[in-house]
């Protein structure tokens, strides 16, 4: 479908899904309330799932810092520095508003319903836009034509695993062919980290899935494609996302991802791509060639997986390791902890929603 065209600074909502971000969202706000993009066509709707880790007092703060320091600033000078240390063009209308399910799905959606925008931009509380983020989207949107432009998530990390977890997630070894992880051409994706839409998408396939904990970007951005819509990624749309700092963390994230994503595609009734399925086959074939070599007692089977999987982890490593060599000795467990908790989390999907297949 194609769109009319926007004009020059189209009403833009931002839409925030937030809950427990102390450590990040100082950043990630103020990364959004210092965008060169008009203030007053744009608004920031700021949706927090009843945080306990003080994240809804630093917002407060800081709405309340930037708007008491604005108004007492002169208006001749068109970029500021307030008091609170942050540039800004000026205030855009700020909404906090209450998310009593605690999930990003039902967030997205509460916050859909009270923007005015013509255009929506998710924006995490993980993360951190560059200032040209939000007029980048608005004029990529309007020269691709998409439903849908996003950027690439550069993913950095505090600390030594952290930093390692990083270059994890935005190795192709490590993620297969998600390209906003890692790809800088610029080209037709089927998702895109975060998202910039034409307000009217929403009017067309619906909100968000709020059974989805997770995935419900996939989700959406593939119910769009089914329903023909299109998707642009575009390295120029810059971003920072924080990744997890521990393996454990980084586990349970990717074990949830594999398992919601068995409920994408069993509502979608389709697979988005079939690196989907590669995680889930690499845990069966590892199991398979374990238990054969106990049942015959010849090891050479349990090597018939793991030993070619180690071999392609360790050059993986050490071709990742360019980019930080302290990161090296971790990167395989790091690897193995992505792989292996998607495949889990996606098998455990299977089972856990087994009869949703028949319905």
């Amino acid at each position: 479908m194609r769109y009319e065209v926007l004009s020059p600074y189209p009403l833009v909502s931002v839409i925030m899904p937030i809950r427990n971000e102390a450590r990040f969202i100082e950043r990630s706000l103020g990364s959004v309330l210092a965008q060169d993009y008009p203030s007053e066509r744009m608004e920031v709707i700021i949706v927090d799932g009843m945080s306990d880790d003080g994240t809804r007092e630093i917002v407060q703060q800081m709405i309340n810092c930037m708007t008491t320091d604005y108004g007492r600033r002169t208006t001749d000078d068109r970029l500021r520095t307030t008091d609170c240390g942050r540039q800004i063009t000026g205030i855009p209308t700020i909404i906090l508003l209450d998310n009593p399910s605690r999930i990003v799905p039902t967030a997205l959606n509460i916050g859909l319903k009270h923007a005015r925008g013509d255009v929506i931009i998710r924006v995490d509380g993980h993360c951190e836009i560059a200032p040209d983020y939000v007029r980048r989207c608005v004029e990529v949107l309007q020269e691709t034509g998409a439903d849908c432009v996003g950027g690439l998530q550069r993913a950095v990390g505090e600390g030594w695993i952290g930093r390692t977890i990083a270059l994890t997630t935005s190795s192709p070894f490590g993620v297969g062919s998600a390209r906003f992880h890692y790809d800088e051409r610029p080209g037709w994706v089927d998702t895109v980290y975060l998202g910039a839409y034409h307000r009217k998408v929403f009017d067309r396939i619906g909100g968000f899935d709020e059974e989805l904990v997770r995935n419900q970007d996939d989700e959406f951005n593939f119910r769009l494609i089914q329903a023909g819509g299109k998707i642009w990624l575009d390295p120029s749309i810059r971003s920072v996302y924080y990744s997890r700092a521990s393996l454990k963390s980084l586990w349970r994230q990717y074990f949830q991802y594999g398992f919601y994503k068995v409920r994408v595609i069993q509502k979608r009734k389709a697979i988005p791509s079939w690196r989907h399925l590669v995680p889930a086959t690499f845990v069966l074939g590892l199991a398979g060639s374990i238990l054969l070599a106990m049942i015959t007692a010849q090891p050479f089977w349990a090597l018939c997986v793991a030993g070619p999987y180690a071999l392609a982890n360790i050059l993986a490593s050490l071709w990742t390791a360019r980019k930080d060599w302290k990161t090296l000795p971790l990167l395989p467990f790091a690897f193995s902890t992505l792989h292996l908790s998607y495949g889990i989390g996606f098998l455990w999907g299977l089972w856990h929603w087994r009869d949703k297949w028949r319905r």
